[in-house]
């Protein structure tokens, strides 16, 4: 099968996020017709390059760079509609068409000011030990909310301005007593200076607004081809990832279905993406994390820094456990290997392959994230290679210790690699079809 008769098609990153999801969604959209994004809010980031140009993008799809493509935002998302509006006016000022070709969905829930002031004041009020690191964007009291139910907005309460203020006036004084009880917050929120900003926001998201359900499964009927865009990556996911260290939505396959409202048989292909190392941002256990000379080599040469916050990743050798942990709940068929330029220099590679822990030896990630600290990983250790691969376009061209590389990482997945990133820009990328 060619890459580009993938059918419906979901974008998973199987590690801590960062993996290059936005990239291979930017090389791979061209050959579909509509990109969707459905779970996270502005806690993503997705940096594409493209003719040397960087876009960071947060809250809109990575296909919004093609205009051909329809980007959808669906109901699984959560919107900051500040940020979203943002993004729309920064794309439209270089030269970036943003109009018809995108839709946000009436159901996904608002982000509103004392999400964010909600998430400052609980990360500043934890004890430095218990701190979760989110990027402070108020994504996680925002699906709070959702979960209760009681709190929540939707993007549709925008267009019932009433009953929006008589409401968002309950929501916002029981706010307020909750931050002067527990954080000692005496100073008020205003709900009637939020009303007025958000109002203005229904305006101009109006246009963009609709049951985004339905115009997708129109789509689909029409014969058109869906590319489903993930944010984070499974070990952040909120069920199955390293809990409490993760993000609050489903940011694995099953979230695509979920999250866009389409039958899981819908999606026909799973493209997981890896780095070929290891990066974390924040806090949370990482067995493989280097705290030395390789680990702050792979920092500036990969350029791990947050696209959303800037903070400096930490990063550590390729966790194939963890890795093995997101392939047995996504179901890879192709596997996207990143940042292999990155790897150039080093002599040795090594690989997690197993945990120590307690005296035995165990091949499966464990549920609590204190044993998943105390873990000593087992390595595997393969050779590495001097050269360059940055200017590397086919398999051919890499080095074999390269290809050695990358056929370990396949065996230990259980999947095909069929995208190779030697790069940040859109040609440094080596697709690798099916042999025979």
């Amino acid at each position: 099968m060619s890459l580009i008769d993938l059918g419906h098609t979901c974008v998973v990153g199987f590690q801590w996020g960062d993996e290059g999801k936005g990239k291979i969604v930017d090389a791979l959209v061209e050959h579909f017709d509509v990109a969707v994004r459905y779970a996270g809010g502005a806690n993503a980031g997705h940096t594409v390059v493209v003719n040397g140009e960087k876009f960071a993008l947060h809250q809109l799809p990575c296909g919004i760079l093609r205009e051909t493509v329809t980007s959808l935002i669906t109901c699984g998302t959560v919107i900051d509609p500040a940020v979203l509006l943002g993004e729309i006016a920064s794309l439209r000022e270089r030269g970036i068409a943003v109009g018809d070709n995108l839709r946000v969905s009436d159901r996904a829930h608002l982000v509103l000011p004392y999400h964010r002031q909600q998430d400052l004041l609980t990360e500043r009020a934890a004890r430095p030990g218990s701190r979760l690191g989110t990027t402070a964007r108020g994504i996680g009291p925002c699906y709070a909310d959702k979960a209760a139910r009681r709190w929540a907005f939707r993007v549709c309460d925008l267009f019932r301005p009433d009953s929006f203020r008589e409401r968002l006036a309950e929501v916002v004084a029981h706010k307020n007593a909750y931050f002067a009880a527990v954080f000692d917050q005496r100073e008020p929120i205003d709900a009637s200076m939020i009303a007025d900003e958000y109002l203005q926001f229904a305006d101009q998201l109006r246009p963009f607004v609709c049951d985004t359900i339905v115009l997708l499964h129109e789509l689909i009927a029409k014969g058109k081809r869906v590319l489903f865009e993930g944010a984070q990556g499974s070990l952040l996911d909120i069920d199955h990832g390293t809990f409490p260290y993760v993000t609050s939505s489903n940011a694995v396959t099953g979230g695509a279905a979920c999250g866009a409202g389409v039958p899981l048989s819908t999606i026909q292909s799973v493209v997981g993406v890896v780095k070929a190392y290891a990066t974390r941002v924040g806090a949370g256990p990482f067995p493989t994390e280097l705290t030395g000379a390789v680990g702050d080599t792979f920092r500036e040469r990969g350029g791990e820094y947050g696209t959303t916050t800037g903070r400096p990743r930490r990063c550590g050798w390729f966790d194939a456990v963890a890795a093995a942990h997101s392939a047995r709940i996504n179901g890879p068929t192709h596997l996207a290997v990143m940042h292999v330029d990155t790897l150039a220099g080093q002599k040795e590679l090594k690989v997690c392959v197993g945990y120590r822990l307690g005296g035995a030896i165990t091949t499966t990630i464990p549920a609590d994230s204190y044993d998943l600290q105390e873990v000593e990983p087992v390595y595997e250790t393969l050779p590495g290679w001097d050269e360059d691969v940055s200017g590397c376009r086919r398999l051919g061209d890499l080095p074999s210790a390269a290809k050695g590389y990358l056929d370990f990482l396949s065996q230990r997945l259980g999947a095909p690699v069929r995208i190779v990133g030697v790069g940040p820009g859109r040609d440094q990328t080596i697709f690798i079809e099916k042999e025979g």
